[in-house]
């Protein structure tokens, strides 16, 4: 094949129109605007739905935002001193409790 013939310019031009298809079919696919013989960008009829859907995910993220607020102070609670103080002084009041339920061994005691 003669790279200056006519035949190597039809086949270049028909190959990038080709890719130009299958890019714009890609992109539409997936939801993305579309682009035009020009390189500029023409939206879908159904943006309305986009639009509805960009809201939501909006309200979603300051809604995961708040929740991850809340977690964090969860676990700065859980991992406070002060918990894990009151947590052991309760371990030691069933400890002492376990302990207490167990018969003493008073013949011993006698003997010493």
């Amino acid at each position: 094949m003669e790279f200056g013939g006519p035949a190597f310019v039809v086949a270049l031009v028909a190959l990038s129109y080709g890719a130009w298809v299958i890019n714009n079919w890609v992109r539409a696919k997936h939801g993305y605007a579309l682009e035009d013989e020009f390189g500029g960008k023409t939206e879908r009829a159904d943006s309305a739905e986009a639009s509805k859907l960009r809201a939501e995910n909006a309200e979603l993220r300051a809604l995961l935002t708040k929740v991850d607020k809340r977690m964090q102070v969860l676990e700065r609670i859980v991992t406070d001193k002060g918990y894990t103080v009151g947590a052991e002084i309760e371990a030691l009041r069933d400890s002492r409790t376990a302990d207490a339920a167990t018969p003493l061994n008073i013949t011993e005691r006698e003997k010493a």
